[in-house]
């Protein structure tokens, strides 16, 4: 999808990495600790915000080059908010994504023993990742809920602080200087949350063979079959979806739109398709980038669906054409 006439969208200079970059805060947060895992944020200006929308809004304001937001959680599942933004207001494009291991610590004032917590702060989402270890190892604690895991480790270092400890990122321990009274705290280990770095519209990264490419589909009208033709677009040439997820549009009950992921860049002739057969049958497409796979997953090319394969069909066509 192109940017609407008239936005000053500035495409950053290939080599050069953005000066500053917003990010969901405050710091502390998982969020910070993607964010320092791209390179070119070791020279950047890093700029916590108190939500994922003021995080987007201050890359379309020109505010920021670039902001990192979750997305998907494997325990918790898609970040409603972020599906959100990125599919309402002023396009916006990923670059990259990130995965972190969620991995909490019980923190607290220096001297504070685990006997001492009778009252533990966190997240909700840290909270219902860590409900049985609670129980188990916090009996009689009582949990409150904050706005950020970040948050409430910054409020339990407070001198006249209402909570004995938090359940937080471990980079917290250090942010706030906070001491681990335990560690990998969780009820289910190996939870990782998917994070996205988000950049103004622009040319995409050149494919790798191991790329993921986002876009947000929106159906004409809800009727038998709108989501099995959607989908035929990508199965007819071969493109495996890693993730869909149907989000109200927020124009009407009963009006919604597909966030999706699928295996394959842009610049493969069977993604290309497969988003050309979307345009002509949605009412709308928003192309939200091709860029890395985190895990560095190559793409599977089934047979027939090849760069090769679409270009001898195409010039097999163009010689009956021609007589």
């Amino acid at each position: 999808m192109e940017a609407p006439p008239g936005s000053a969208y500035a495409v950053p200079m290939p080599g050069v990495p953005p000066a500053r970059y917003a990010y969901l805060g405050p710091e502390g947060t998982f969020t910070e600790e993607a964010l320092r895992s791209i390179p070119a944020a070791a020279k950047a200006e890093l700029l916590p915000c108190s939500s994922v929308s003021t995080a987007l809004d201050a890359v379309r304001a020109g505010d920021a080059d670039g902001a990192v937001v979750p997305i998907e959680s494997s325990v918790e599942g898609a970040v409603a908010v972020t599906l959100d933004e990125l599919s309402s207001g002023d396009p916006l494009m990923i670059t990259r994504e990130m995965h972190v291991d969620v991995r909490f610590s019980l923190l607290a004032k220096p001297g504070t023993s685990p006997d001492d917590v009778r009252k533990v702060a966190t997240h909700p989402h840290a909270a219902a990742q860590c409900r049985r270890w609670i129980a188990t190892h916090l009996r009689d604690a009582e949990v409150v809920l904050e706005s950020s895991t970040a948050h409430a480790a910054a409020v339990v270092a407070l001198a006249d602080s209402p909570y004995d400890a938090s359940i937080s990122a471990p980079i917290a321990a250090r942010t706030y200087r906070l001491a681990t009274l335990a560690t990998s705290v969780a009820d289910r280990a190996g939870a990782v949350t998917r994070f996205v770095l988000v950049s103004r519209p622009g040319a995409p990264p050149p494919p790798t063979g191991a790329d993921k490419t986002s876009l947000v589909a929106f159906i004409h009208d809800n009727h038998p079959g709108a989501l099995l033709e959607l989908l035929e677009q990508f199965a007819a040439r071969g493109v495996n979806l890693t993730r869909i997820e149907s989000r109200p549009t927020g124009s009407a009950l009963g009006k919604y739109c597909f966030s999706i992921d699928a295996e394959g860049h842009v610049h493969a002739a069977r993604m290309g398709e497969a988003l050309m057969g979307l345009r002509r049958t949605c009412a709308d497409v928003r192309f939200l980038g091709s860029y890395p796979r985190a895990d560095g997953t190559v793409t599977e090319v089934s047979s027939g669906t090849a760069d090769s394969d679409f270009a001898d069909a195409t010039g097999w066509v163009k010689r009956l054409r021609e007589g």
